[in-house]
């Protein structure tokens, strides 16, 4: 394919699957496998492998990375996020990602969700093949194409490639975990309109154990959200709601008498599995931060 072709072709894919994202930020296999544009079809996935190289294309169009994966794909000390070579191999479906990089062509990385489930990051861009450390240097958006030395990041490089690398792919995916285990309600109030849910953190993302684990997380409505971090509300580590004292006695309208003090000693909605369930240790915790201000 031409290359003015397919840079056109791939911003089309890329507004495409941004219309597509715009209220659910995740994509199904069978959609990214019959990906519609203008009447065509194309694959942004490939059947079995992590990695799609159209053969029309002069580069990779996508990779895809699982965070539960046996592959160390991550962001690794002061580089890059990093993408592992597949297989271990040095060639085969590594060439066209090599191509992509001289290219300078725009990729979409899939961040694996579950099972059949994909949160694309787009447009990123592979910038360096370290063949060293058998991977591929990947840079999340324009401003980290420039970087004089991809493999390890000046301490301003390296604090705005972290802070991109959380906007861009730890808390919209630590969202959509906590929203798909809690079935896209609220923990206190059950409320199920998608756009006023939050993924609140137990722990604090600051704190060094504040992981984006689904059992560090709650899905809270914005002002259970808002009450919780302001300790107005608090959640025991036996799964029951406890209001503020002093707010339980306040007289302050319908708002407050109906969507945070009728809260009080309400259990709380915990997800279906087990794994997901929050961590009590973590609850506790809390919860004793939330007497403490109360």
């Amino acid at each position: 394919m031409d290359l003015n072709a397919e840079s056109r072709l791939r911003q089309q894919i890329f507004k495409h699957l941004r219309d597509m994202t715009q209220e659910s930020v995740t994509v199904t296999r069978e959609q990214l496998w019959s990906f519609d544009v203008d009447g065509e079809v194309y694959r942004l996935i490939d059947r079995s492998r992590g990695i799609r190289n159209p053969k029309e294309m002069n580069g990779t169009l996508s990779i895809m990375s699982d965070p539960d994966s046996g592959y160390e794909d991550e962001e690794l000390g002061g580089s890059l996020f990093a993408y592992s070579y597949r297989a271990g191999s040095d060639a085969s479906d590594n060439t066209k990602l090599r191509r992509a990089i001289e290219l300078k062509l725009p990729l979409i990385l899939l961040r694996k969700i579950l099972p059949g489930l994909y949160y694309p990051v787009f447009p990123v861009y592979a910038v360096d093949d370290d063949r060293e450390n058998q991977r591929f240097l990947i840079a999340l958006d324009e401003e980290l194409r420039s970087v004089k030395n991809p493999r390890q990041l000046e301490p301003v490089e390296k604090r705005y490639a972290e802070r991109i690398t959380k906007q861009r792919i730890h808390q919209p995916e630590f969202r959509e975990r906590i929203l798909l285990a809690y079935q896209r309600q609220c923990a206190v109030c059950n409320l199920k309109h998608r756009e006023l849910l939050d993924a609140a953190h137990i722990i604090a993302d600051t704190q060094p154990h504040g992981t984006a684990t689904v059992d560090n997380g709650l899905s809270l409505c914005k002002i259970h959200h808002a009450a919780y971090d302001a300790n107005f509300l608090g959640i025991s580590p036996d799964f029951e709601v406890k209001i503020n004292k002093d707010l339980l006695e306040e007289k302050d309208g319908p708002m407050l008498e109906h969507g945070i003090q009728a809260m009080h000693d309400r259990p709380l909605v915990i997800p279906a599995k087990p794994t997901d369930h929050p961590s009590r240790s973590r609850l506790d915790e809390r919860y004793t931060e939330f007497l403490a201000a109360s």
